[in-house]
């Protein structure tokens, strides 16, 4: 397999063309890459799989309170100038705004900023993935599902505006450049950086396909026909199985894994081609709602007609999630996001069991801050961050005991969602997006076309500079 090759434009990509063909050192990021999640180096644990009997409930290393990474930050304070509340500690910056240059000469930033993730670079610096969320055609079906065929025809006829942008960071934060990855593309939603450093993103239509892109900016992006026509939200992968693991926003979605055949991934090999595998839905052994008291078994059937739109080609014993949003992969555990119903599921991969490990309407206070649930992302040590889509603009953190914890607010931007959530390489800045944020006109920031922001945390919290 190779990308379509593409020419760079400029001296400025020599540094990067450099760094992509020699690599990105692995042991560089033991942080948490973006949304979606792997077990490689690149994803959220640099060690890979670790042992159940050395893990919690969520497939995390910390086994106990005091060694979680933000379970004790203390109470969100006042806005701080950029609208953003945060523990005491902690500090923001804005470091990019939709339709300008996030540095001098270069591309102007993409608008309806979604899910991003990070990719390390050899001179210890970063590259920050996002996708642009701009509808088009294909959106009609998505909105009105009656009206899929309409928008599928229509969409055929006209290139997306949406795509996927790079943000490139030297080892110090500076921000050095921005370029596009993807183009002509519907409705990006979220992703994840793949294993082998190449950043997958999602078409969130009826049509919708998954595209690979090339964070460094060298290779043009390809689509995925494999991995099924729906209305991709995320993808999640795990790289020792060799599986991959997708969600789907529609009110009558399903939950998808594709498993690549044994030529398209073959054992040691360090990617997947993605051109040959097999579609398979979810399946509930038994009542879906009785994942609310406890695990339920599943298991997976292939899917009818993979490479025509799955809305047209339902399953009815296979299991409906009511508006599929973000997904992560973490030792042995699959965790979802569904909007619908505002609930958050996990699959045991190895007991093959799924349960909802939190739901809005019966939770109790103080445990019931979390509403709008949208992209999710895990930290090695067992922490989901879910990021609100409306809800009270927050990012919140869900730990294995049911404890909830706020880590950061935006405020003034009611109608926006954040989204994005990716960390740096050591993990002391995380990246969060506003999709309808931006400048107002009394010189601090409410409603626009986005923007992302970055996090600054502070040294002293448990295990911050922990590797």
């Amino acid at each position: 397999m190779s990308f379509s090759p593409v020419v760079l434009p400029g001296i400025r990509r020599r540094n990067l063309l450099k760094t992509f063909l020699y690599g990105a050192s692995a042991s560089a990021l033991p942080w948490v890459a973006g949304c979606g999640g792997s077990d490689s180096p690149t994803g959220s644990s640099a060690a890979g799989r670790v042992g159940a009997s050395e893990t919690n409930r969520f497939g995390g290393t910390a086994l106990s309170n005091n060694q979680f990474r933000f379970r004790n930050i203390g109470p969100l304070g006042e806005p701080d100038a950029n609208g953003v509340r945060t523990a005491a500690g902690f500090s923001t910056r804005v470091v990019a705004i939709s339709n300008m240059p996030p540095a001098p000469g270069a591309t102007p930033w993409h608008i309806f900023n979604d899910g991003g993730g990070v990719v390390p670079r050899e001179d210890g610096g970063w590259i920050y993935c996002s996708n642009s969320e701009i509808p088009g055609f294909g959106t009609l079906g998505f909105t009105v599902p009656e009206l899929a065929p309409i928008g599928n025809t229509l969409e055929t006829f006209s290139p997306g505006l949406g795509g996927a942008s790079a943000l490139v960071f030297a080892p110090d934060g500076t921000i050095e450049d921005s370029y596009r990855i993807l183009g002509n593309t519907t409705f990006n939603c979220a992703g994840v950086i793949t294993p082998w450093k190449t950043w997958l993103s999602c078409e969130e239509i009826p049509t919708g396909l998954v595209w690979e892109c090339d964070p460094f900016g060298i290779q043009a992006a390809r689509p995925l026909p494999a991995l099924g026509m729906f209305s991709h939200e995320a993808v999640a992968i795990d790289s020792e199985r060799r599986v991959f693991y997708m969600t789907e926003d529609m009110p009558d979605g399903r939950f998808y894994r594709w498993v690549p055949t044994a030529g398209d991934w073959p054992e040691g090999a360090e990617r997947a081609n993605m051109n040959q595998g097999l579609l398979q839905i979810l399946k509930v052994e038994d009542d879906l709602n009785n994942a609310m008291n406890g695990p339920v078994r599943y298991n997976w059937v292939n899917a009818v007609n993979p490479n025509a739109p799955q809305t047209e080609n339902r399953l009815p014993e296979t299991a409906v999630f009511d508006g599929g949003e973000g997904v992560w992969y973490q030792n042995d555990r699959v965790f979802f996001a569904t909007k619908g119903d505002e609930r958050l599921w996990m699959l045991n991969t190895t007991n093959q069991t799924i349960e909802v490990i939190y739901d809005l309407t019966t939770a109790k206070a103080p445990n019931n801050i979390l509403s709008g649930v949208d992209n999710i992302t895990l930290t090695p040590f067992g922490e989901i961050l879910v990021a609100e889509d409306g809800g009270d603009m927050q990012v919140v953190v869900v730990y294995p005991d049911g404890t909830l914890v706020p880590l950061l607010q935006i405020v003034g931007q009611d109608q926006s969602e954040i989204a994005g959530i990716a960390f740096s390489p050591d993990g002391k800045r995380m990246y969060f997006t506003s999709d309808r944020g931006g400048p107002n006109l009394q010189g601090g920031y409410g409603l626009g076309l986005g923007m992302l922001y970055e996090l600054m945390i502070p040294d002293n919290l448990p295990n911050a500079q922990s590797r």
